[in-house]
């Protein structure tokens, strides 16, 4: 029987980045994939839609090539070439990890990984099932798109977000049902691409997650574009019977339906937890996660639980973060617990959204007496130079000590400034600091010093 110290099962971000660490650490390690490397994420999730998103971007610059002093004659979308170009993206990344992978000296057992008692596993590629054995068993499946009853998924007009990225023709009309960060995105990509997009949300706004006012103003920015909006909405039934999509839609006002070629089913992930052999074997799960303790260590010793198929965050950052604690906690390393109240979040549609800690309501039910500031991008010079000043940087500071509590960022490029956010707070930096710390100008980022500076009545700019 093939012997390891370590035994991933699946290779997304958080699988493969464990295998990775576990191999630097001198244990001998293995991944079982049953797909392609990357999971979800580097495949059908995080990577690919990117690649999607920046080409509805630059089609959005060529619609307003006048604002920028420029013409274009003639410009147009092709649709199959830019689906081409994402998978194209996604392929590439999915070698790199392959790369990894030989690099480390990682095997790769390809199949359908189930748990067994006697930290064994078994892989079963089509007729054959091969055992395996490690000393430290690590589940790191992910999850797939949640199927509601009232919308089920049949692959083609009622799809989920891995059919999103490459129907094979654009759609005139789609509606998306959910509106956290998947809905949002591929919401924004068909609707710069040309097709008439309505988001039905169940709660009263859009990103519900997000702080009040940068769920305002998306909604400001999606209705400008020409995104319907319907929140407060719920899809009861949908009928796929005819050409297109009839799609029974109840609101407050009582019920209409809405017509289209396409559904797409945003509402959310559902853990891949069954067939793993967790029932067998008897490891504890509740409501669709697997149990673990800080150091993602289930209730069977030996057997651990990293990334979408546990508690935290689904987010390819946070399986990374997990899978590298849990194996430098298998080394014997002494390490802290992370802290899922500094974990950043980022939307990718245009403006894009990030965000970290608490939000403005959150700091108040805690009962925190708070300093808040606000920015807005139409105040940048960076901004108005890049004809992109849609949007704000928002600080919520505890008015006693000065503890940084959230940051929330609406605006173009707005996911690669909110590391300072994340970074400030856990070094436990004061609103002081941070407007003390220089910073360059003209960028965005320095909206986060004007922010701020607004939170301790010192803004020069506003």
């Amino acid at each position: 029987m093939n012997e390891y110290d370590v035994i991933v099962i699946g290779t997304g971000p958080g699988g493969y980045v464990t295998a990775i660490r576990a191999s630097q650490l001198g244990l001998k390690t293995a991944v079982v994939e049953k797909e392609s490397l990357g999971g979800v994420c580097l495949n059908w999730g995080c990577i690919p839609t990117k690649a999607l998103l920046k080409s509805a971007q630059v089609f959005n610059y060529l619609k307003h090539a006048e604002d920028y002093g420029l013409k274009v004659k003639e410009y147009d979308k092709d649709f199959d070439a830019v689906v081409n170009r994402s998978r194209n993206v996604a392929a590439g990344m999915s070698k790199g990890v392959q790369f990894l992978m030989k690099k480390n000296k990682i095997d790769v057992i390809e199949g359908h990984g189930k748990v067994l008692a006697g930290k064994k596993i078994s892989v079963t590629q089509g007729e054959k099932t091969e055992e395996y054995k490690a000393k430290h068993i690590i589940i790191a499946t992910g999850a797939k798109s949640r199927v509601l009853p009232s919308l089920p998924q049949d692959g083609k007009k009622v799809i989920g977000y891995r059919e999103a990225m490459t129907l094979p023709q654009q759609p005139k009309k789609l509606i998306v049902v959910g509106s956290g960060a998947i809905g949002i995105e591929f919401a924004y990509f068909y609707n710069a691409m040309g097709t008439e997009v309505t988001i039905v949300e169940y709660v009263d706004r859009i990103v519900p997650i997000e702080d009040e006012e940068v769920s305002k103003q998306l909604e400001k920015s999606f209705k400008k574009s020409g995104i319907n909006i319907m929140t407060s909405a719920e899809v009861t039934a949908v009928d796929t019977s005819g050409k297109g999509v009839k799609a029974t839609i109840k609101t407050a006002k009582g019920e209409e339906v809405l017509n289209a070629d396409v559904v797409l089913s945003a509402v959310g992930i559902k853990s891949n937890i069954e067939n793993l052999g967790l029932e067998d074997l008897g490891i504890a799960v509740d409501k669709d996660k697997i149990l673990v303790n800080d150091f993602y260590q289930t209730n069977l010793p030996g057997y651990y639980a990293i990334g979408d198929v546990t508690s935290g965050q689904a987010l390819a950052h946070v399986a990374s973060a997990e899978g590298i604690l849990c194996v430098e906690k298998i080394a014997g390393h002494q390490v802290e617990p992370l802290d899922y109240g500094n974990i950043p979040g980022c939307t990718y549609c245009f403006p894009e959204i990030a965000s970290v800690g608490l939000t403005e309501a959150q700091a108040k039910d805690k009962g925190y007496e708070i300093k808040v500031g606000k920015f807005p991008f139409s105040a940048s010079g960076k901004a108005q130079a890049g004809g992109t000043s849609e949007g704000f940087v928002k600080v919520i500071f505890d008015a006693k000590y000065g503890e940084w509590l959230g940051c929330h960022m609406i605006g173009v490029g707005v996911t690669d400034m909110i590391a300072e956010a994340v970074l400030g707070r856990k070094l436990e930096t004061t609103g002081h600091e941070v407007l003390k710390t220089v910073h360059p100008h003209p960028t965005m980022s320095e909206a986060v010093m004007e922010a701020v500076a607004d939170a301790y009545d010192e803004v020069i700019h506003l």
